[in-house]
Formats: structure tokens, C-alpha cells, sequence
């Protein structure tokens, strides 16, 4: 499953997609949530940092590979070599000047290693398989933003919604309290006041609305276009419950977290690694072959030479000891982080899971609590408008009514960023 999806991340990669972000998002465009992941996956930086850094280590195997194979070498070579003149009794011998010209092919081919080259290959797949790991983290990450930024934005809309709300309701009251003021039925501080709640009203709309735009180009980071044009977000800020439980969340993050995946392989690795320093210990069978030309004048004389190299380390000054010391101690490092890891995976899922069910039995009540708010501004409202009531119990009431949307809001915010979290613990995208 991982092979596919970093095929499909590849093939995305590829594509030509760097001419904008107006190419990528249409003006006005109406945008869901897997559509956002879509663009994010396509262009997030990060992302394509990683799939670099995995294309580095699969051309790692490729070069521990290439002891597999010959080494072939042309070498060619011409030089010319003057004795200076001198005296030797009371006779100048002149100078004499040599030539020599060689060329030739040599091949050396590796025969037997004792695993060396295997071991070396087998190192660089579990490193591979790491960087694989290491990319799906990415992808996992980028994910969760884009899906927080997401439910961010639907909650600021909200809010601005319920914010534009309140100022009409407080304006209704304005107007109201200015008809009964000038019937004389009220005095003048229900004007007043009215007038003092509509513009704290209008403030609030006002940081709604920037809330608004901040949390779009949260968005627009999150996706990697921060400079993408205006579009449309589909809002599904709405409650559906997750059936999961914890024992099957901890067990699944244990499965599929891939930055686990990828200290595992790093941990499997170095084990290989303790191996490879081992091998040090044994000789090295080399064959050797080579044809030539080679003389002082032409034409050249033809050569050629064919034989075996056995290669056995007796004395290095302990290098190998410590090598395999180092390896092990790489090992136990690792096993460390592995095991902090798993611990860190656990409260990771635990954290998530009971954030998840705080914000799953807070919905119900602040669904409630709108309600009996609607309720309760429908009656003081009402009394006001009877001549009975009085405009601190309205700004009460429109005050509860605003508090009591707002919280149920956050309530559907943090239920969808806590089963969001959840995923991301439990390496789900």
C-alpha cells in the first residue's frame, strides 16, 4: 500500500504543476477538503524535499550495488625522460632522451567478499525504506495542517456569520428602543444603551471578519499557495461520530505510524551494520585482468596479464574492534529511540483519543445551551417589546445567544481538528 501511494505522490510530483497558483486553484473555484489535500500534495515544498531525499537513498543502493560489477579502466600514458650532459675526462657526453608510450584496459572484478557487498546493499534498502517512512510522515503532516487550516477557516466563516447576526439583532433593538423613546414609553438610556451594544457588535463583526482572512491564508500555507486567488470552501463542520476504540487506535498507530516504520529500518540497519564492521575480519578475493601496449618506440608491444588477489587483513591496529564497538553502540541508541518512540506513539493516540471524546460529549450540551439561548432572547425580547422588559435583560440574553454559538462552534472545531489528530496518531491519512 505505502509503494502505491508514493507512486501516486511521484506521479503528482512529476507533473508539470510550477506555473501558479492561479493554474492550480480557478477564481472562485469551489473547494472541498480533499481537494485542498490534492493541492497541497501536489506542491508543498516539503514534500517534494522529502521525495528528494528518498531519491538519494535509492541511489544509495545503486552504489553499494556497483561492487557486483567489474571495474573497468583505460589508462593511457606517454612520456619522454632527457639525461643532461657532463664531463668525463676532459670528453662532453651529450644528452640522451628516452621515450615510452603505454595504453591498456584493466578490469578488476570483486569474487568473494564474505557478504561484504550483500550486507552494504541490504543496509542501504532498510535506509531506503526508512527515507520512505521519513516522505509518509511528510505526507501525514502536511495532511493535518491542510485539514486544520481547513476547519479553521469554516469556523471563522461561522463565526463571522453569527457575529453579522448579532449587529442586525442589536440594530433591531436600536430601532426599537428609538420608537418607544420617541413615543415616550421609554427614556432615553434604552437608546443609549442600545446604541453602545450595536457598536461593540460591529467591533466584533469587524475581528470576525479579519479572522476570517487570517485563517485563509493559513490555509493557503498550509496547502502551499499563499498566493492563490479567492475560491470557495465547502463547509463540513458538522457532527458525525468516529467509532474507534483506544485499545484499536494504539494498535493501528503501532502498525501504521510511519516515523516508527522508519526508526525500525534505521534500528535494522544498524544491525546490518554491526555485520558489515564484522566482515572486516575476513579476506577479500580480487581477480585481475589487463591488456596493454607498451614500448619505447612504435609499433607498441601487446601484453596482457590475468590473475587473483587475496587480500588478508592480519594487524589494522584494532580499527575493525572499534568499528564493531561504535555499531553496537549506534544500536542501542537506536533501540532507545525506538522504544521512547513507541511511548511517545502511545500518549500521542491517548492524548488524541480523549480530546476526541471531551469534544463528543460537549456537542450535545452547547447544542443545548443554543437552544435554551434562542429561547431565552425569544422572552426578553418579547418583554421588551411588551413594556415590560428592560434592555439590560435583552443585551443578557443577545450576549448568551452570541456565547452559546460561539461555543458551539468551537465545540464542532475541535471535534473534527481532534478525530483529524487522531488519524495523524494513529499514521492515517
Amino acid at each position: 500500500m505505502r509503494q502505491i501511494i508514493y507512486l501516486i505522490v511521484f506521479l503528482i510530483l512529476t507533473m508539470p504543476l510550477k506555473a501558479g497558483a492561479e493554474e492550480i486553484i480557478k477564481r472562485g473555484e469551489s473547494l472541498n477538503l480533499e481537494r485542498c489535500i490534492e493541492v497541497a500534495l501536489k506542491i508543498q515544498p516539503a514534500i517534494m524535499a522529502a521525495m528528494s531525499s528518498t531519491d538519494a537513498s535509492k541511489s544509495r543502493i545503486g552504489q553499494a550495488q556497483a561492487n557486483y560489477y567489474p571495474q573497468i579502466d583505460w589508462t593511457s600514458s606517454a612520456s619522454r625522460s632527457s639525461v643532461g650532459t657532463r664531463t668525463s675526462f676532459g670528453f662532453e657526453t651529450r644528452s640522451v632522451t628516452f621515450s615510452s608510450y603505454s595504453t591498456g584496459v584493466n578490469l578488476n572484478q570483486n569474487i568473494f567478499d564474505f557478504g561484504k557487498t550483500s550486507t552494504q546493499v541490504k543496509i542501504q534498502r532498510l535506509n531506503y525504506d526508512s527515507s520512505v517512512s521519513d516522505l509518509d510522515n511528510i505526507l501525514d503532516q502536511v495532511t493535518f495542517n491542510v485539514k486544520q487550516a481547513y476547519y479553521g477557516v469554516l469556523q471563522a466563516r461561522r463565526n463571522r456569520d453569527v457575529s453579522a447576526e448579532s449587529v442586525k439583532q442589536f440594530q433591531q433593538h436600536l430601532d426599537q428602543a428609538k420608537g418607544f423613546y420617541e413615543v415616550g414609553t421609554k427614556p432615553k438610556f434604552d437608546v443609549t444603551k442600545a446604541e453602545v451594544d450595536l457598536s461593540n457588535a460591529k467591533l466584533n463583526l469587524i475581528t470576525a471578519v479579519n479572522a476570517v482572512k487570517l485563517a485563509v491564508s493559513s490555509l493557503n500555507n498550509a496547502m502551499g499557495v499563499p498566493d492563490a486567488p479567492e475560491y470557495e470552501i465547502e463547509d463540513n463542520l458538522s457532527y458525525k461520530k468516529y467509532e474507534m476504540t483506544f485499545e484499536d487506535a494504539v494498535s493501528k498507530a503501532y502498525e501504521t505510524r510511519p516515523d516508527l516504520k522508519s526508526v525500525i529500518a534505521k534500528r535494522q540497519s544498524a544491525e546490518r551494520s554491526i555485520d558489515l564492521a564484522r566482515k572486516d575480519y575476513f579476506p577479500v578475493l580480487t581477480g585481475t585482468a589487463g591488456y596493454d601496449y607498451a614500448g619505447n618506440e612504435f609499433p607498441l608491444q601487446k601484453g596482457w596479464n590475468i590473475g587473483a588477489t587475496l587480500s588478508f587483513p592480519i594487524f589494522s591496529g584494532f580499527l575493525t574492534k572499534y568499528q564493531v564497538e561504535e555499531a553496537k553502540a549506534n544500536l542501542n541508541v537506536l533501540l532507545a529511540n525506538e522504544e521512547t518512540l513507541r511511548q511517545t506513539v502511545f500518549l500521542g493516540v491517548q492524548q488524541a483519543y480523549l480530546s476526541l471524546r471531551d469534544a463528543e460529549e460537549k456537542i450535545p450540551t452547547a447544542e443545548l445551551g443554543v437552544k435554551q439561548a434562542e429561547e431565552n432572547f425569544e422572552i426578553a425580547n418579547g418583554r421588551y417589546a411588551a413594556g415590560v422588559g428592560n434592555p439590560i435583560e435583552v443585551t443578557d440574553a443577545e450576549v448568551s445567544l452570541l456565547t452559546s454559538k460561539l461555543s458551539y462552534i468551537q465545540a464542532l472545531y475541535n471535534y473534527k481538528v481532534s478525530q483529524a489528530s487522531l488519524a495523524k496518531a494513529m499514521g492515517l491519512r
